[in-house]
């Protein structure tokens, strides 16, 4: 065997051993070939490209107001968010959305001096992507992830679909001020920004589009996202080419209105019908990015007033939250929280450093982008190439056309995007599970903090388990033992979180009472672990 073998080596020239890199170079060239046309399907363009502007919503308020109030460039903004677009529809083959953080901004453009200058903004992001990158890298992602259980995710889930329609109801009834970030008085009834309009547009998309609901939560698929399966299945076989003009076939049959397309062209009309200048302030010429120059105290307040409340919001909403609905908009996708926690990560440790609005992905943005057509990575592609050249060519001119868009058919858009991502909580069939769901849903939206909401909805569970136990000794194989002590670990080492962030500043922290409490808290709560665990497991598994 050893000189048959040897004899085998033997047969390989020199030749043969160069074709081997070459061979293995045409596999991975041919495999990223079949990936990418996975990815990105020209199944519909037209409902593609009305689906990439279904998170418009939260995408131009947010921006409009960090421009107008904080001084971030609108160019550099459009420019890095357009590559983002891009680069995470070619990865992930989903229409993953890239949205401002919502708690930076809310903290930046706050009232009063205290409003965040724009190296503190990018400190902010900076120090948010960073802690998502390591989280994600280091596998620690992974671990959250398989702790929280699918009632309290769902009811973060709710709790943004609801603030989204809130917020989208408030847009479309009052005058915003998007410098205070605040309503000014009611909308009329007509005009070029009327509650009419909104009225109008909410009837058109609901014509276009229908209840909405997609394929998650174990529904029946639509008819399209049939037929976008079955050219999947047949991309791999090798009379392609018959199928695929079958196709075209059907789909010449069959218009689909693009009605977040027809929306957001009727707004731009309208804007340069209530402000005519805005033609004549267009200027020819790109965004020109400038590194940030960061200081030492910089860093300190954006991390202190900006990055901390905005973790614990990225790992929920931006990270699970939008695996969870992804895995069930798009089951043949494996989107991992890996991948979405360093893809959050690395768009901020790049672009913040020129001075580009921190941003992340978000379930809402997921969510409108469904419901208006997205099917694949082609409508972030679409979206990107289109925030790139303009970018490219009008650069930060662009501002006072988007300030006279009309922000009640961004509400529009915006109500719509919260009714989908809402929609996606109603596989919560059991009581239990409902009512987790709805605890967290109701602390989330009553002190408008998703951590908050998070620590009620993991306590509300070991609560409900507990009793379970109790009740029932023979239910350990429903509740196993590594599952109560990962829920009861969460649950106190979050509230312990949530408590020493609760102070404002060191100084304050040192003078009052409750700081010395809480150096005492970490000795206490793990003393406290160790003994609840202890428990568990006696009343688990008695001697």
């Amino acid at each position: 065997m050893e000189f048959e073998n040897a004899s085998n080596r033997e047969v390989r020239g020199p030749e043969q051993l160069e074709d081997e890199p070459v061979e293995k170079r045409n596999a991975l060239i041919k495999r990223f070939k079949t990936r990418l046309k996975s990815n990105i399907r020209f199944s519909n363009i037209w409902r593609e490209t009305s689906g990439a502007l279904g998170d418009l919503g939260t995408f131009i308020p947010i921006l409009l107001a960090l421009a107008y109030v904080n001084g971030v460039d609108l160019g550099t903004t459009l420019l890095f968010t357009g590559a983002y677009n891009v680069i995470t529809g070619l990865a992930f083959g989903v229409p993953m959305p890239v949205q401002p953080m919502k708690s930076i901004a809310a903290v930046a453009i706050a009232e009063g001096p205290d409003r965040l200058t724009v190296p503190q903004i990018m400190a902010a992001g900076l120090s948010t992507g960073a802690v998502l990158a390591f989280l994600g890298l280091s596998g620690l992602m992974t671990l959250v992830n398989r702790l929280v259980p699918l009632p309290v995710v769902r009811g973060i889930q709710l709790s943004q679909g609801i603030s989204f329609g809130i917020t989208a109801v408030k847009y479309m009834l009052s005058n915003q001020n998007f410098k205070i970030n605040k309503s000014k008085g009611d909308r009329p009834w007509t005009g070029t920004d009327g509650r009419w309009l909104a009225l109008a547009a909410c009837i058109f998309i609901i014509l276009c589009t229908g209840p909405g609901g997609g394929r998650q939560c174990g529904c029946s698929s639509t008819q399209d996202d049939e037929r976008n399966q079955q050219e999947e299945t047949s991309s791999s076989n090798n009379n392609t080419q018959d199928i695929e003009s079958l196709e075209e076939g059907k789909r010449k049959r069959k218009w689909i209105i693009p009605a977040a397309v027809i929306v957001f062209l009727v707004g731009v009309v309208l804007a340069i019908i209530r402000d005519p200048k805005t033609l004549h302030a267009l200027k020819l010429g790109p965004a020109k990015p400038q590194v940030v120059r960061i200081s030492r105290h910089d860093w300190k307040v954006g991390f202190v007033k900006a990055a901390i409340p905005q973790i614990p919001l990225s790992v929920l909403n931006s990270v699970i939250a939008v695996c969870k609905l992804s895995n069930d908009l798009f089951p043949e996708k494996s989107v991992t929280v890996l991948s979405v926690s360093t893809s959050v990560g690395l768009m901020n440790l790049v672009g913040c450093w020129f001075g580009a609005m921190p941003v992340c992905h978000g379930a809402g943005g997921l969510a409108g982008q469904y419901k208006f057509g997205a099917r694949n990575g082609l409508a972030p592609v679409l979206l990107g190439a289109g925030k790139m050249v303009v970018s490219l060519f009008l650069g930060s001119s662009l501002l006072r056309l988007l300030a006279s868009f009309p922000v009640a058919l961004l509400g529009a858009l915006l109500l719509f995007s919260g009714v989908e991502l809402a929609m996606a909580c109603r596989d919560q069939n059991t009581n239990e599970d409902a009512f987790v769901m709805v605890m967290c849903t109701v602390v989330s939206l009553s002190k408008a903090s998703a951590a908050i909401g998070f620590a009620c909805g993991m306590a509300v569970f070991i609560l409900l388990r507990l009793r379970l136990l109790l009740t029932d000794r023979r239910i350990g194989y429903q509740f196993r033992f590594h599952e109560s002590v990962g829920c009861f670990s969460v649950l106190v080492y979050t509230i312990l979180g949530v408590l020493i962030l609760s102070c404002r500043t060191v100084n304050a922290q040192r003078k009052s009472r409750e700081y010395k409490i809480l150096q005492q808290l970490p000795q206490v709560l793990s003393e406290f672990v160790f003994s609840g665990l202890h428990w568990i497991k006696g009343f688990l598994m008695p001697p």
